[in-house]
């Protein structure tokens, strides 16, 4: 009895430490802040393509979420199954960057980074600048996923506090 008892922990062991498998690898840390320095690049550079290319597809959930005043203001006026999480995000802002003909920055601060086999998160705070000029702040969150060997955006959410 003590013999089986002793294998089953010792498989327990094996079972747990396999679970706890090292995360946050610094090659893989390095090519998600490399995905964070294309993104800001693109949007310096106004290159809508390269930042298509950091996306899992042009479909992914990019949006702020809207405050539950607005929803609920929603709901009363328009439509009763407005949850405040639009869709077309990306393609809003692509076009947005495209069309935009001052220059455009994200700015990030407190990037942290979590990676465990194919998938990331990061999480930062980040300012929008347009012309110099801080128009929001706030945190911002991503999803990453690993595909043909590079790591692609497949979740963005960000909350919004508008500057004067």
């Amino acid at each position: 009895m003590k013999k089986l008892l002793t294998i089953i922990f010792a498989s327990l062991l094996c079972s747990a430490t396999a679970i706890a498998a090292p995360a946050n690898k610094p090659e893989e840390i390095k090519a998600i802040t490399q995905v964070a320095d294309d993104f800001q690049s693109a949007l310096k550079t106004k290159n809508h393509k390269q930042l298509a290319s950091l996306m899992l597809n042009a479909n992914i959930l990019f949006t702020s979420p809207a405050s539950d005043e607005y929803v609920r203001k929603a709901r009363e006026e328009s439509d009763p199954n407005t949850d405040g999480v639009r869709a077309g995000g990306f393609h809003d802002f692509a076009g947005f960057l495209k069309r935009e003909k001052r220059q455009v920055e994200e700015r990030f601060s407190n990037l942290k980074i979590t990676q465990d086999r194919d998938v990331a998160w990061m999480l930062f705070d980040y300012e929008f600048v347009i012309d110099g000029k801080v128009q929001n702040d706030g945190v911002e969150a991503w999803q990453l996923v690993k595909r043909d060997g590079k790591w692609k955006i497949y979740s963005v959410t960000w909350s919004v506090n508008p500057r004067d």
